[in-house]
């Protein structure tokens, strides 16, 4: 993805009961289906099918409920969608399956360190990869509490030698994509969220495409000028991030209100080319 292609917009379709935000909401393939071609409407170019919640307070899922939530929803929506299909696991065996049933990208939010196997599967396939930042090596994020110096040169530090893993475990270096990481992923204190997105030009500069989901998280719930709002209150915020993300140059924003980001994503990409803008002139 070149550096001045525009930003696209990835909707996160959760077949999950316990999810954060949408927790429920696309349990069933019907459903699920339904939900991701209104993602298609709206905007969507990617569609990133978790079955898995990774929050702090969120519990293990076993191998086989995984596969049986996610496998046949990535089957049908590639029978029924024309945007790629992500998959958001942390387990080799769900990426493979699910990558012969048509997905083309993984997202693992343990950038490949949870399953040692997660690495060969991605090369066999020959499949894009999100490397993502977070705190602790496991698939599920902790209340660990976290310091950090320089919160943006700890991620490029990071990203820098998964970059490193990955390649020599024979992913192409043109499928790589990297992700900071936010909210509970980066640590208790939302300020180190905010620091990531103000710095986002010190991940691009590592030279691969950056994926940004700051989606209804935590941190945004905290802006140090008003009352600590719900994940129900936070579209303003999750838009502000967004927009943030879209003018530094983020390849992929994943978002769940994909109708709202995919308006806030071309508007901040008509201010950046206002040249490319179709007009028209009432008679």
């Amino acid at each position: 993805m070149a550096d001045d292609a525009r930003t696209q917009v990835m909707g996160i379709l959760n077949v999950t009961p316990d999810s954060f935000w949408d927790g429920g909401q696309a349990i069933t393939v019907d459903s699920a289906v339904a939900r991701a071609k209104r993602f298609e409407a709206a905007g969507a170019e990617w569609i990133d099918v978790g079955g898995e919640s990774t929050g702090p307070r969120s519990s293990d899922v076993s191998l086989a409920e995984e596969r049986r939530r996610v496998i046949p929803v990535i089957r049908a929506l590639v029978r029924e969608l024309r945007v790629p299909i992500s998959v958001d696991t942390a387990k080799a065996a769900v990426a493979r399956e699910a990558l012969a049933a048509g997905a083309t990208m993984v997202n693992d939010v343990s950038a490949l360190r949870a399953d040692p196997g997660m690495a060969g599967v991605v090369a066999a396939a020959g499949a894009s990869v999100i490397l993502m930042y977070a705190k602790d090596p496991t698939t599920r994020t902790t209340r660990r509490d976290v310091r950090y110096e320089d919160v943006v040169g700890t991620v490029c530090d990071f990203l820098r030698e998964r970059i490193a893993a990955v390649r020599s475990a024979g992913i192409d270096d043109a499928r790589i994509l990297v992700d900071p990481g936010l909210g509970w992923f980066v640590g208790a204190d939302p300020r180190y969220s905010y620091e990531i997105l103000a710095g986002l030009d010190r991940v691009r500069a590592l030279g691969y495409p950056v994926v940004v989901g700051p989606s209804r998280k935590s941190f945004l719930a905290h802006d140090g000028v008003h009352s600590p709002r719900p994940a129900a209150e936070r579209l303003m915020g999750t838009a502000a991030a967004v927009a943030i993300a879209s003018w530094q140059g983020a390849a992929i924003v994943r978002v769940h209100d994909v109708d709202a980001m995919a308006q806030v994503v071309a508007t901040v990409e008509a201010i950046k080319r206002p040249s490319l803008v179709a007009h028209s002139v009432a008679g």
